[in-house]
C-alpha cells in the first residue's frame, strides 16, 4: 500500500471523472511507465508536465480494496447498519447486512454505485432513502485503508470530488 499509487480524488466533470477513474483505484502504469514506488510529487508531476489536451495512457487495477455487498430492506426499509462520519459502526443482528458479511469499521464508498466519500452522514441518510426498491448495494474499503488514503488530503478537498450520479 505504502509504495503503490491509488486516486485519492476525482473531480466532477474532470477527465478522469469522463474515463471512469474512481476513489480507491490503483494506477499501475502512466504511459507504460510503472508507477509502484514513485512519491506521490513524482507522480503528480508527471500529470501537471504534461500539456493541457495530451492524452494519457494509464494501466489501472479496479479497487483492489473495495468490497460490494448486496442488502436487502426489511419490512420496516432499514438495512441494518449504522454508519457516522462515513464508516459502519453496527451491524443489525439478523439483518441483511449481518447475513451478507457486511463488517463494521470500514468506510462507505457508493451506494448503488453513487460515490458517497466525504459526504456528511445526512446526505448519505437521503441517498439511501432516495434508492428506490427493495435492495441496495454498498461498495465498501477497510477503514484504516480508506484512512491512510485520505490522511495527506485536505478536507476542502472533499467539496470537489465527483457525486454525480451513475448512469445504468
Amino acid at each position: 500500500m505504502n509504495t503503490g499509487v491509488f486516486v485519492c480524488l476525482v473531480q466532477e466533470n474532470s477527465p478522469a471523472a469522463n474515463a471512469g477513474l474512481r476513489f480507491g483505484d490503483q494506477i499501475l502504469q502512466i504511459d507504460n511507465e510503472d508507477m509502484a514506488g514513485k512519491s506521490v510529487n513524482k507522480v503528480h508531476a508527471l500529470f501537471k508536465n504534461k500539456p493541457v489536451g495530451t492524452v494519457l495512457e494509464l494501466a489501472v487495477r479496479d479497487r483492489p480494496f473495495e468490497r460490494t455487498v448486496t442488502l436487502v430492506r426489511d419490512s420496516t426499509g432499514h438495512i441494518g447498519f449504522q454508519f457516522r462520519k462515513g464508516k459502519i459502526v453496527n451491524i443489525v443482528k439478523d439483518s441483511s447486512a449481518a447475513r451478507n458479511g457486511l463488517l463494521t469499521e470500514h468506510a462507505l464508498l457508493e451506494l448503488n454505485g453513487k460515490n458517497v466519500i466525504g459526504m456528511k452522514d445526512k446526505e448519505i441518510t437521503k441517498v439511501i432513502e432516495s434508492i428506490p426498491g427493495t435492495s441496495l448495494t454498498v461498495t465498501v474499503m477497510p477503514g484504516f485503508l480508506y484512512e491512510h488514503m485520505v490522511k495527506e488530503m485536505a478536507s476542502s478537498l472533499f467539496g470537489k470530488m465527483d457525486h454525480a450520479d451513475p448512469d445504468f
